[in-house]
């Protein structure tokens, strides 16, 4: 059975940035206006004022300070806040496309490859743009690649979920390289008028390229092993979908955006991941001791520092579990490798890490890596 070699990662980051107060300036300006507007049923009792946000309550409760956006105009205008993106015709190649191919072309070249030479392309996101046909199979017709290619969905955990697809395919023979891509436009479904999350999510896409480890032509990382979790739970999520035109009571409404129970979420889902990461390592025969870093999903600092605590038995270092959301905020299944990406290249060969992302299902997928 072959074994599985990740060679490659790239990362595409969109040209504008949005810091907190440019958010809170917005959020604040539609507040005031809404306010003014209902200042009548807010007198006499029968609505509640809205409350302003500030940067300082983000930063505390996220640890996020900025984000990169796809646009920037369309979330900061208070009439609009929402991202202008405007709709292509079929001939022109569509956003997530585009993000893909950027990222997937800095991946192949950090692995040596043309991109004829892939067997398999997989583009693993929260949100696809349209249902079909696959934007994998249009970054496949773009890049020249060879081969298959699909789309998979498993929330913000796509990304290692489509790791653990593409080593299957290594190793059961049906491919010898494979490209995954993650093109992740959150500020298209977040709801930028909920005070409580109106500053979580930015874009972001990476890609990365797994290869059987005797066609490879750079030492990169050796996958150790994969391991997957996934649990229903109604705590995070988005409804958007094609029957949403059949239920004419649901158009419009704000759980068609991101949604979620973010304390709920915070109680139950760190203790799975860190018990999922030490029965993963536990499994692979890895002492704890042995893990020189850890490339946790980037959603949320406490989140991030309290897994990485209960894994190792005592409090991290910075440098085990680096953090990129502070500058890219939540990118979805992308934050991991974002960090994998930026934070890999000074570890010494043998040494082992682990990339770990969890999300709405509930899901968790870890990856564990040694340097070659």
């Amino acid at each position: 059975m072959a074994e599985a070699i990740l060679t490659g990662t790239g990362l595409y980051t969109p040209p504008f940035s949005i810091s907190n107060d440019e958010l809170v300036a917005s959020f604040n300006a539609w507040v005031t206006a809404e306010n003014a507007r209902n200042q009548q049923a807010i007198e006499s009792g029968d609505m509640q004022p809205l409350q302003e946000s500030n940067s300082a309550f983000i930063e505390k409760a996220s640890g996020i300070r900025s984000r990169y956006v796809m646009n920037k105009e369309g979330i900061l205008d208070p009439e609009r806040m929402v991202p202008r993106l405007p709709e292509r015709s079929n001939e022109e190649a569509s956003v997530q496309s585009e993000m893909a191919v950027a990222a997937a072309r800095q991946a192949l070249e950090a692995a040596n490859l043309e991109a004829s030479e892939l067997d398999a392309v997989i583009v693993a996101c929260s949100n696809m743009q349209r249902a079909y046909p696959a934007v994998a199979v249009e970054v496949q017709q773009l890049l020249g690649a060879g081969g298959f290619a699909f789309d998979m969905n498993v929330a913000c955990s796509s990304a290692t979920f489509g790791l653990q697809m593409a080593c299957d395919m290594i190793k059961s023979g049906s491919a010898r390289r494979v490209l995954m891509v993650n093109p992740e436009i959150c500020t298209g479904h977040l709801n930028f008028r909920d005070r409580d999350s109106h500053f979580i999510f930015g874009d972001a896409c990476t890609a990365a390229i797994v290869e059987s480890v005797d066609v490879a032509k750079v030492t990169g990382w050796k996958v150790l092993g994969t391991k997957l979790w996934t649990q229903f739970s109604n705590n995070i999520r988005n409804n958007a979908g094609f029957l949403n035109r059949t239920a004419e009571e649901g158009i419009g409404q704000p759980d068609k955006l991101f949604v979620q129970n973010g304390r709920k979420v915070f109680k139950e889902v760190c203790p799975q991941v860190a018990k999922h990461i030490s029965e993963h390592l536990s499994a692979c025969d890895i002492p704890v001791d042995d893990l020189s870093r850890m490339w946790l999903h980037q959603a949320n600092l406490s989140m991030n520092q309290l897994v990485a605590r209960k894994v190792l038995g005592r409090e991290p270092d910075i440098t085990e579990a680096p953090v990129i959301l502070d500058e890219y905020a939540n990118t979805s299944s992308a934050g991991s490798v974002i960090a994998f990406h930026k934070y890999s290249q000074d570890l010494p060969s043998g040494s082992k890490g682990v990339l770990c992302s969890f999300g709405a299902g509930y899901s968790v997928g870890s990856v564990i890596l040694e340097k070659r």
